[in-house]
């Protein structure tokens, strides 16, 4: 799960502000993916060059493209960000459909927009999609943060000692064409109980990551 975490001081009286749009992939025009790329180079760009390199030419997503997103403006434009793309994923020998979760972001000049108030926009898209769970993975640096953020209103679970395996987004000839990482995951209960989440160490994710 792609993240940017915001350490600005400005007022919490923006949020009041940002008004929060659901857009499919398709409905997406030209001028809105140089907005978001625009936005992801310069929220992912203090987390380091590298993270901010996909989006270079004005490509708004960095590995698997989303199928929505929840998008926040105000009056300077993007201040927040989180897509989801449907895909199945094997936990172990367990085949489940999820709706992966990631490209969140928050523009480095706002605070207060953390990863609750894009889900509480997000949770009721996933229940009319009917996938049974979101689910994401962030690095262990950030887990004290995101613990914090989803304890108060209880909207996920951090589960940690799970490798989970996927492709690169492209091509590279020096380099396998899959790569395992030690991650925490996130899993977001939707339709159905986190005690139906299946155990496994191993998590395929057949595919790159959002």
């Amino acid at each position: 799960m792609n993240i940017a975490v915001s350490s600005s001081t400005a007022g919490r009286a923006m949020r009041s502000r940002v008004r929060w749009r659901v857009a499919w992939e398709n409905e997406l025009r030209l001028a809105d993916h140089i907005e978001l790329s625009d936005f992801f180079r310069t929220t992912y760009g203090p987390t380091g060059a590298f993270n901010a390199k996909p989006f270079d030419g004005h490509r708004s997503w960095a590995g698997a493209r989303p199928e929505l997103r929840i998008i926040g403006y105000d009056a300077a434009g993007v201040a927040a960000h989180i897509a989801a793309l449907r895909r199945f994923i094997k936990v172990g020998e367990v085949d489940l459909l999820v709706a992966e979760l990631g490209l969140y972001g928050v523009r480095p000049d706002l605070e207060g927009l953390g990863i609750t108030q894009s889900m509480r926009v997000m949770y009721p898209v996933l229940q009319k999609l009917g996938v049974p769970f979101g689910f994401g993975t962030v690095r262990h640096a950030l887990k004290e943060h995101l613990t914090r953020l989803l304890a108060r209103p209880g909207l996920g679970t951090i589960i940690s000692g799970v490798r989970v395996k996927s492709t690169l987004p492209d091509v590279y000839p020096n380099l396998q064409p899959t790569r395992i990482d030690d991650v925490l995951v996130l899993v977001v209960p939707i339709g159905q109980s986190i005690s139906d989440w299946p155990t496994g160490t191993v998590i395929d994710r057949n595919g790159p990551e959002l």
